[in-house]
């Protein structure tokens, strides 16, 4: 016989990790880090030695912590994921803070593209309730991921539609476009290194620059934005000059690159110049069009 402990000790030692090993022995036991320290001494059976073992194997063979526990921790929510949407990093987490606080906190129509588990769509919805929030993935198996966390969150107001990029909301105006979109370079040789070699491809890689997806977007953000607009992406930590640069090209204003919490560059910005109160007026009368017109049904395509 072995204690959790023990097992815990020796897994660590293998995949040179303690907090991996007790978060395979919490997965693999159904239980939090708390009742492992608390039942440290706690024999393992022969079928929960096996389970873990399993997950160690697992873990040895590089497949990602995520993937194994088919969830990850995202702005203070467990989110579910899978190898058909990309894991949720902390460094997103920055995107979520510039539109939180760019934003107006009531009556604000958001689209996240390229949602894959709906972490950033999701938590927008859950921490500003008054916002209409759309989110929009190529990928069907990504959109399941979307809907089983909306569902489990409680966050099924949040409008999932599938569609390449803004295709799906093409005559709809929004307050803010925000993305993560792909944007690793194809040659670039971390697609073969650790976690990247099991997350989906087409939601990493875009173009021998990195910039072929990004491109595409802003080109079709600028048509979709109301006056005062936000189109805020993610972007590589050497992307930051070019996504202003063409930003600018693009007409917006107030063009700017934040960095995260490391000091890298991470999250880009740019505005659609104000426009007239009239045309604002006008804006105002085709949103509240499109929302008596809305369809509850057509949430789920």
């Amino acid at each position: 016989m072995s204690t959790i402990v023990d097992a815990v000790q020796a897994a660590a030692a293998r995949i040179t990790s303690r907090l991996e090993a007790e978060l395979l022995m919490g997965h693999s036991l159904n239980r939090d880090r708390a009742w492992l320290y608390a039942h440290a001494r706690d024999d393992l059976d022969p079928d929960q030695r096996s389970r873990f073992e399993t997950l160690v194997l697992r873990r040895q063979q590089g497949e990602p912590i995520a993937y194994i526990t088919g969830s990850r921790e995202f702005y203070g929510r467990d989110f579910l994921v899978s190898p058909a949407v990309l894991i949720p990093r902390p460094e997103t987490e920055l995107l979520v803070d510039l539109a939180l606080a760019r934003l107006p906190q009531t009556r604000c129509r958001v689209v996240d593209v390229g949602t894959g588990s709906g972490c950033i769509a999701l938590t927008l919805a859950a921490e500003r309730p008054g916002w209409q929030i759309t989110a929009v993935d190529i990928s069907p198996a990504a959109l399941e991921v979307c809907a089983s966390n909306s569902q489990r969150l409680g966050l099924e107001q949040v409008r999932l539609l599938q569609g390449d990029l803004l295709g799906p909301v093409q005559d709809e105006p929004f307050d803010a476009i925000v993305s993560n979109p792909p944007y690793v370079a194809a040659n670039d040789p971390h697609l073969e290194q650790g976690d990247l070699r099991f997350e989906p491809q087409a939601a990493l890689s875009a173009g021998p620059m990195g910039l072929a997806v990004i491109d595409r977007l802003i080109d079709q953000a600028t048509g979709r934005l109301r006056p005062g607009g936000w189109l805020m992406l993610e972007h590589g930590h050497d992307q930051g000059r070019a996504v202003v640069d063409r930003m600018l090209r693009a007409g917006l204003h107030d063009v700017r690159t934040h960095p995260d919490l490391a000091g890298v560059d991470r999250v880009t910005l740019g505005q659609r110049p104000a426009a007239s109160r009239q045309q604002n007026l006008q804006s105002d009368r085709v949103m509240n069009g499109l929302s008596s017109r809305s369809d509850p049904r057509a949430r789920r395509q």
